[in-house]
Order: C-alpha cells, then structure tokens, then sequence
C-alpha cells in the first residue's frame, strides 16, 4: 500500500523505503520495520511536502536564497550568523491551517484525546537526487516533547535544523544544492528506555561477518550516541547465537526521563559495574538483529532501547564502511640472491626497482614512481618523494627514524642505518629491499611476501590503536582493525603546508592555514568515526621548523633542539600559533561533526605549562567534556616523577612516549650510531619508570597508552604492560595485526596467572 499523495501525514504502517524522497531515511527505515513486524514504537511522519509547503505559504525560498548569497564558509561567525537568521524566519513563519489539523489530528489518534502523550521528535533528510549525501547526526531531535503547541514547536525547530551552521557548511562543501535537501519529520511514542545502546550484525572494526557485535548503557540512547560514556561490549556468534564475549564498563552517569525532561542522574555504586543487560536480552537482540540483517540483505547499524521488559528497535541503517578482505600473495625465496648492505629492519615487506640518490630537498623532484629512494637520512620535505619511492634505505636512523616512521604508514619497505649505502649504491642500478630482515639485495625479484595470518577473530580489552601522520593513508589503514588513532602527529600535516606558520600569519593568511590544517585533520578523524584519533599537538623543533618556508627568519639556531625550544613552552610563548591549531580542532568537531578528535599535549616539562596551555585552551573555547579528552605526553623524567601533580591539573589520559623517554632516562640519542647501542627501552630504569606511570594513571582513574615500537617488537614488554594495567597501545600500521595477537595472547596468560 502506497502512501496517499494527498496528505501531508504517514503512518508507519503505510510506507517503506520506496518513500524516502517524502519521508526520508529514517521515516523510510522505521516503516519498513513496522510492517515487517518488528518491535518500532509507533509513529508517523511529516512529510516533505510539508516542509515545501510551508515554505512556499511564507514565501521563504527567496529570503534563504539571499541569506545564503551572504554566507562566508570559511568564516565560523558567517555561518553562525547565516544559519541564526534563517532559523529565525522558519520560526517565525505560520503554518497553514491544513498542515496544524493533519499533524494534531495524527498525534490525538496516537496518544489518545487527551493530547498528553510524550513523543520523540526526529528529523529525517531527504534527497532523492543525490544517493550519496550523508545527513546523519546535522538536523536535531528533541524528546519528550508533549502537547498541541509543543509538538507544533518542535515540528518547525526540527525543519529550521536543515539550516544549522554545521548543515550549511557540509553541503556548502559537497555543493550540494540547499533546495534540494528536503526534510521529514518523525513523530514517535517515547520509550523511556532503562537500558539503550546499538547493534552491529558484522564486527563494524574487522568487518568479521560471523558475529554480531551489541553495546549497552543505562539510561537513554543520546549518551552512547555522542559518546558521553563507554558502553559494555558483547560479542554473538551469529551462526547459533551463543555469546562469545562480554566486557562490562563502570558507567557512573545516566540520562533519564523525569517528568517531561531529561536529566542526568548517578548510577550508584552498586550498579555500576554491573553487566547493563542479561544474557536472555543480549540473545534476543541478537536475534533481532539477525532478522534485520536477512531482511535487508545487508549488514545492519542498529539502535535499540529496552523499556522495563520490553525491546524496541528506534532505527536502523546499513553499516557502509565495508571493505574485502585481500588474497594472500605467495612467499617470495630471497636465499639465492646477493646481499650488498645490512642494516635495521624499519618496515616489512619486499620491493625492487632503481635506485634514486637523494642528498638534499633539491633533489627530490629526480624520484620517479617505483625508483628505491636511498639517502643518509631524511625529514619531512622528503615526504612528496617518498610517496613515489617503492622502498627506502638511508644511511643512518633507527627504527623510529622519520624515515622509519613514514614508511610504515606507507606500507612501503625500508632498511634504515645502512651504513655505506650511499657508496654500495649506485644510480639506476636495480636492488631489492626486504624491510622485514634489514636487507638490500643487488638485482630485482618477482612477486611478494606472503601477509601475516588473519586477526579479526582477536578481541582484546587492551585496546591497540595507530600511529598515523600521513592524510592520503589515513582511508585505507582505518580498515586494518585498530581501535583509533593514538597518535597523530601535527608535524607532517604542518610540512605539507609547506609554509612557516607565522610567515603565514605575516602575509595574511591565517585563516587559509587554519582551513588547510582542519581539512587534513578530517581526513583522519572522518574514516576512523566513531574511534577517537588523539592528535599530538605541534611538536616541531626549531631545526624542522626552519626548513619551512620562511622558516629562517623566526626559528633560532640551537646546539640541541631535542631539549630545546618546543612542545608546550612554546605554545606559552608564541601563543598565536597554537591557537591557529585549536581554531582547527574546533572546525573539525563543531562545524564538521567529527567529534572522536580529541587532543594531546607533548613535551611539557612542568605542571605550570600544564596549566597555562590549558588557559590557552579554555581562551579558545575547548574544554574537557565527556566527548573532548585531553592527554598528555610522557616522555620527560619530571613527567613520571610529579604524574600525580599532573593529573591534578585535570587530563584524561597520558600517553607514553617511549622513545624520547628513553633517550632523557638514559641520557643517550637513538639516530646517534656513536651512541645509539645504548639505546634500550628494556633498560630497568625505563620499565621502572612504564610501571610507576601505568600504575599511578590506573590509581587516578585516566587512561594509559603507550605509542612507538617497542610494544610490537618486544612482547615480554607487552605482557608487563598487560599485567600493569595499561589500556591501550599504539603502533605503526604495519604492525597492528602483529601487535593485536601479541596483545591477546599476554591477556591470556596474564588471565591465566591470575
């Protein structure tokens, strides 16, 4: 049965997701489950038409037409001014007593006559000519909402959402025409859930279709939603519905109906620790979820509330970041082929082709597609070369070497502290790389190593996370089953701008470098949503910084710039500069929705930076919220020595920075070959110092990660962190499946001791 064309109303009942031009998605998706009889609250919709209706009867289009023709995109004061004035005169305007009559008499027929029953208001967008528009999360909802003239209120603040400053921005970005983007409304009876939460029918991270995936909270849906409070985690085999995995989170906060509000209430202690939902209802949502799946054909996102006794789905929708998985490619044999240089293994894999001697950034246009890229060292100018390189060696450089680093995040091999390479080398000769064993070979080879064995079967309560700089990368590793980014380092996006910051601001383009800056941003925080990314604010020395452009005329030359002028001192005292990254971080989260952004602080070497950085932050209008935390690096002595001085300034978690930690402990430069064999992050001091931090941040409640090689290459380590309590590792892209079975197989044991 279609929906009648003549009325601005539609039941549930009455449509499917053939009516999405007039209902929108989530009008189209809850029809769509009603008549396949699934448990949706009852409801009914808005039309578009209405909404185009009352437009036309005000005369509306022409006013927003030439609101927008004022609009500045890039200005956040424009938009918030453009989207103020158009919202004004949607709710200024009177809808025709047509549309009042069909919408009060639709509410009376689903609550009764008393005109009393508490409803959800939903928007739902529709655009009927452009399939791949995303509207989720940018219109409002409201709850709770009860009687004639709020349900008339709401109705219209629901259609002036179209217009919020974030709405306008995306479709300003994606040129989508504003009149083409229509808006329902959904009308629906209020489950005033006890327990909410959502539902994955594949595992939504590995893409592992064998299980459904559930997470529950106490209280309303909105906390899980915008990531307020972490959920339980259960994991069903979808084959026979027996539970896999549970893991149960404390939640100290709840969001409650009370009266006709909601408010936000303590869980008490007794509860908090609870499993949210019982085996019998975690089964039965499976079951559901299951049943939506087939009925789609395709894997399901799923939202569902719990209300007494009674399950209720309030929305469903395809899960749309599904990727394939890759073929094994066979074993490529290496023992027969000639060894010209040995030197440490940077970043797995094989590859051949011609080498490119680099000496210098002048050089570094000579780098064709597929070359070998040997150098003594490199740094982040040589970055556009290294994207063409099919391998790299240098002459010097650890494992963490830029060289290194970048390199793993470009899935390409590279040998670093090759020393000689630049000798045994010679231009246009063909060599191969094996990145895995540290060595170079003379002459080509055909075919690659075979891939590590699979992961996606491996769920760890210790989470394993990315280190990430590189945006044009950053699609195809949120694919590879990390739980976030845990590190993402401002310095390449910086070096891809190209320009001093403050030369920047000299010859006024400020605004263009925030712009810039924020656009890089996104393209890591968009692929990973909903998993936070913990972007490492500017840690540039002064000897990188002056290799940007104009950067010789505001960088000061110093003997030792690992020690010297960076990380939060400088913030204190150029503060201009940091704001223009806290103007971009705010880009991000507020006009573009990503709000899994979250910040961390490096090299703060007293309590008191602590503090005036978080003056500067607060200036700026950032603050620690249940969805914005704020880390801080550790990787200076006075860090693990006053931690818990630290943590009384207010952070969320800290992060270790293994490498620089080991360096100022041991007093020695790991890319110094003089000095480098002194380098060992399983020094006693080093571990006494990871368990001091690991410990002290589970005694204070925050978080504790580690970032860097040393859990990937040292699994005695990660198994002490494990033991200590540490929640989450982060590591190079490569080795993110490595360090997932290392993870896991630690917890075992250390379940197994206990």
């Amino acid at each position: 049965m279609r929906m009648a064309k003549t009325t601005f109303i539609a039941w549930f009942k009455n449509i499917d997701k053939e009516d999405i031009p007039t209902v929108g998605g989530k009008g189209a998706n809850l029809g769509e489950m009603t008549k396949a009889h699934f448990p949706v609250p009852n409801g009914f919709v808005v039309t578009s038409d209405a909404y185009f209706h009352f437009l036309k009867e005000n005369q509306l289009t022409t006013k927003i037409k030439h609101l927008l023709g004022t609009l500045n995109p890039d200005k956040a004061e424009s938009l918030q001014q453009v989207s103020q004035h158009i919202k004004k005169i949607i709710m200024d305007g009177e809808m025709s007593d047509v549309l009042i009559n069909e919408i009060l008499d639709a509410y009376k027929i689903l609550g009764g006559p008393m005109m009393n029953t508490l409803v959800a208001v939903r928007s739902s967008a529709t655009a009927e000519d452009l399939p791949n528009a995303s509207f989720a999360g940018q219109q409002e909802t409201y709850l709770n909402v009860q009687g004639e003239a709020n349900l008339l209120l709401k109705v219209k603040a629901a259609w002036a959402s179209l217009f919020e400053a974030r709405a306008i921005f995306y479709r300003t970005e994606q040129h989508f025409n504003h009149f083409k983007v229509g808006i329902a409304i959904v009308v629906q009876k209020m489950v005033a859930s006890d327990k909410s939460g959502v539902m994955f029918t594949i595992d939504p991270v590995t893409n592992d279709k064998t299980k459904i995936v559930i997470e529950a909270i106490y209280g309303l849906g909105e906390m899980i939603v915008q990531g307020q409070v972490t959920p339980d985690h259960y994991e069903v085999a979808k084959h026979d519905l027996s539970i896999t995995t549970k893991t149960t989170e404390a939640q100290e906060k709840k969001l409650v109906k009370v009266g006709n509000k909601n408010k936000e209430v303590a869980v008490s202690k007794k509860e908090q620790k609870k499993q949210k939902i019982t085996d019998k209802q975690i089964e039965k949502l499976a079951h559901l979820g299951k049943q939506l799946e087939k009925h789609y054909y395709f894997p399901q996102d799923v939202e569902w509330a719990i209300e007494g006794d009674d399950i209720y789905i309030v929305q469903t929708r395809p899960i749309t970041t599904i990727s394939e998985k890759k073929e094994e490619q066979p074993t490529t044999n290496l023992s027969k082929m000639q060894v010209i240089l040995k030197g440490s293994p940077a970043s797995p894999g094989i590859a051949s082709g011609p080498v490119k001697i680099i000496t210098s950034v002048a050089d570094i246009g000579k780098v064709l597609p597929g070359d070998v890229l040997v150098a003594p060292q490199t740094n982040p100018d040589y970055v556009p070369a290294m994207k063409k390189a099919s391998a790299i060696v240098t002459e010097k450089g650890g494992r963490t070497s830029h060289a290194a680093i970048v390199s793993r995040e470009l899935g390409i091999p590279a040998v670093v502290g090759a020393e000689g390479a630049l000798k045994v080398t010679k231009a246009g000769e063909v060599v191969t790389v094996n990145g895995k064993e540290g060595v170079v070979y003379k002459g080509g080879f055909q075919g690659t190593i075979a891939t590590s064995e699979p992961t996606e079967h491996l769920k760890t309560a210790t989470k394993v996370m990315v280190n990430l700089a590189q945006p044009d990368i950053a699609e195809k590793v949120s694919g590879m089953g990390a739980d976030g980014i845990g590190l993402l380092r401002a310095e390449f996006m910086m070096a891809n701008i190209g320009v001093h910051p403050k030369k920047m601001i000299r010859d006024g383009k400020k605004h263009e470098y925030i712009k810039k800056l924020a656009e890089q941003m996104a393209m890591f925080a968009r692929p990973f949503s909903p998993r936070p990314v913990v972007y490492r604010t500017g840690d540039f020395k002064t000897n990188e910084y002056r290799g940007l452009i104009g950067g010789k005329e505001y960088e000061p030359h110093e003997e030792n710039p690992m020690i010297g002028y960076r990380g939060a001192f400088r913030y204190m005292h150029d503060p201009e500069v940091f704001d223009m990254e806290l103007e971009a971080i705010k880009i991000v989260r507020n006009k573009m929705g990503l709000k899994n952004l979250w910040v961390m602080i490096p090299f703060v070497r007293t309590v008191q930076e602590l503090i005036a950085v978080k003056k500067l932050m607060s200036a700026a209008g950032l603050y620690r919220t249940a969805s914005f935390k704020l880390w801080m690096m550790v990787e200076i002595p006075s860090n693990f020595i006053l931690l818990e001085d630290f943590i009384n300034v207010g952070i969320d978690g800290v992060s270790i920075g293994s490498n620089d930690l080991t360096m100022l402990i041991l007093g020695t430069d790991r890319d110094n070959s003089e000095v480098a064999s002194e380098y060992d992050e399983l020094n006693p001091a080093v571990l006494w110092a990871l368990e001091r931090i690991a410990t002290i941040a589970k005694k204070r409640g925050v978080t504790c990660s580690i970032c860097g090689q040393a859990p990937s290459q040292y699994p005695d380590l990660v198994e002490k962190l494990v033991r200590w309590d540490a929640t989450s590792v982060s590591v190079s892209p490569d080795a993110i499946a490595q360090t997932r079975k290392i993870v896991y197989e630690a917890e075992q044991k250390v379940l197994h001791k206990k």
